[in-house]
């Protein structure tokens, strides 16, 4: 993992102005780097405060050793979608947490990470860069390094990093598409659950459609402009169609056993070569069969392979 930039027609700018500008590194990352002489000018350790010359070549090498052994490793069947020399992107499935915890110490996700990363001999600090609830299936980037996070986190503020999430909703909503603009803060009393505060609330914005009604609910593509925690489960439940399973903000359902929410779509910039990057993921089974088979009110199955409706 090394960053490479052949210095162009120079006006007196110092290495630590080019990484700044250039690469966008944090003053901190950029200290650190430095500390650990991981900063080169033409293949030599260099003082990131003189200025180079037109041609030279800068390197900024993030190949060292993270200690990572507060994370247990344990053996998964990841679910990988895609992989490089600076990112993974997983499938998780409903049921695993991200986070290792007191009742999750050596089953969650990063758990999964970690022995992944031992058996590619990848020291490097695990890094999820979204985050899903325990009871969320669907997409997450892990960061291979702390630059990466740094990017990654840098294009959410910009709203460059772009989720969008499928769900199954109680009800069928009056507005078939929409946007739900409503503050959300900590509840009183609860160091999980999520409200609507108008008072005190962070801003957060969802974007909807609806893409298919059934009886008595429907199928809702979420898009988020902001990332508060919950906020799709708190939004649809504020405008009346909490999602279903969803026990915290609704009710237990007959037809899943846990929130109806899927992470089903990233779109994001690669932060090394800026190329477009899109990750799909397939609606997991138990989201499936809520929804009617072909032949059952006219409406259409996903397709098994891809697991992508046909009116997406």
């Amino acid at each position: 993992m090394e960053l490479e930039y052949i210095v162009e027609e120079n006006n007196n700018y110092t290495i630590n102005s080019i990484l700044s500008e250039k690469f966008q590194i944090s003053t901190r990352l950029l200290n650190k780097l430095i500390k650990m002489q991981k900063i080169l000018l033409n293949g030599k350790i260099c003082d990131t405060r003189q200025i180079p010359s037109q041609n030279d070549i800068l390197k900024v090498d993030f190949n060292y050793s993270e200690d990572n052994s507060n994370i247990v490793p344990t053996k998964m069947d990841l679910d990988i979608i895609y992989e490089d020399d600076w990112l993974l992107v997983v499938n998780k499935p409903a049921g695993v947490p991200i986070h290792p915890s007191r009742m999750h110490y050596t089953n969650s996700l990063s758990n999964g990470i970690k022995f992944y990363f031992d058996s590619i001999s990848l020291a490097k600090k695990i890094r999820p860069v979204n985050r899903l609830d325990i009871g969320t299936s669907g997409l997450v980037i892990f960061a291979k390094c702390e630059y990466i996070q740094e990017c990654f986190s840098r294009q959410m503020s910009n709203n460059i990093f772009k989720k969008e999430y499928i769900c199954v909703v109680s009800g069928i909503l009056k507005e078939k598409s929409g946007t739900i603009n409503l503050p959300i803060s900590r509840k009183d009393g609860s160091i999980i659950e999520r409200c609507v505060n108008k008072s005190t609330g962070h801003p957060s914005i969802t974007k909807y459609e609806v893409l298919k009604e059934f009886d008595n609910y429907s199928l809702v593509k979420c898009y988020l402009e902001t990332g508060r925690t919950h906020q799709i489960r708190v939004h649809m439940s504020a405008i009346g169609h909490p999602i279903i399973g969803d026990t915290l903000y609704g009710n237990s359902s007959n037809l899943i056993n846990r929130q109806a929410l899927h992470s089903y779509k990233i779109t994001c910039i690669h932060p090394i070569g800026g190329t477009s990057l899109i990750f799909e993921s397939k609606l997991p089974d138990d989201i499936l069969q809520t929804c009617p088979k072909k032949g059952q009110n006219g409406y259409t199955r996903a397709c098994p392979r891809t697991g992508h409706f046909s009116f997406f």
